[in-house]
């Protein structure tokens, strides 16, 4: 068998095998390396930051002092909490969408935050 086909069924193999999430995990951060977007595993406070992810889950969060909607970025190394406030909904922002988005790092309770985001939606794959 020629390498490039056992490559291809090494691969195939891999994919039908591996845990699903471990899947689109390895290649959501080859993705981004491929876009050159930063890894959110590699970036910290203050950093002003593109990443390429899916998002696992979106959620309109009604507060007494106004909306906001949030949404749990995975880039394939880690998790960012995006927050858009004063929205309540936007259009094509929801679970299992890729999208690209733009904005500076911060820290909410220990945790990666980025507040209204600039964003792209990404093909679907």
């Amino acid at each position: 068998m020629a390498p490039a086909a056992a490559g291809y069924f090494r691969r195939l193999k891999h994919r039908l095998t591996e845990d699903l999430d471990q899947v689109d995990a390895e290649e959501m951060a080859s993705s981004a390396d491929a876009s050159g977007a930063c890894r959110a595993s590699d970036c910290v406070r203050g950093d002003e930051v593109t990443m390429l992810g899916r998002l696992r889950s979106v959620e309109a969060c009604s507060q007494s002092a106004g909306a906001t909607m949030q949404a749990e970025f995975f880039d394939g190394t880690d998790t960012v909490t995006l927050v858009w406030i004063g929205r309540r909904r936007i259009p094509g922002i929801e679970p299992g969408k890729k999208l690209k988005v733009r904005g500076r790092v911060g820290d909410r309770g220990g945790e990666k935050v980025i507040y209204n985001p600039n964003y792209e939606l990404q093909g679907d794959e």
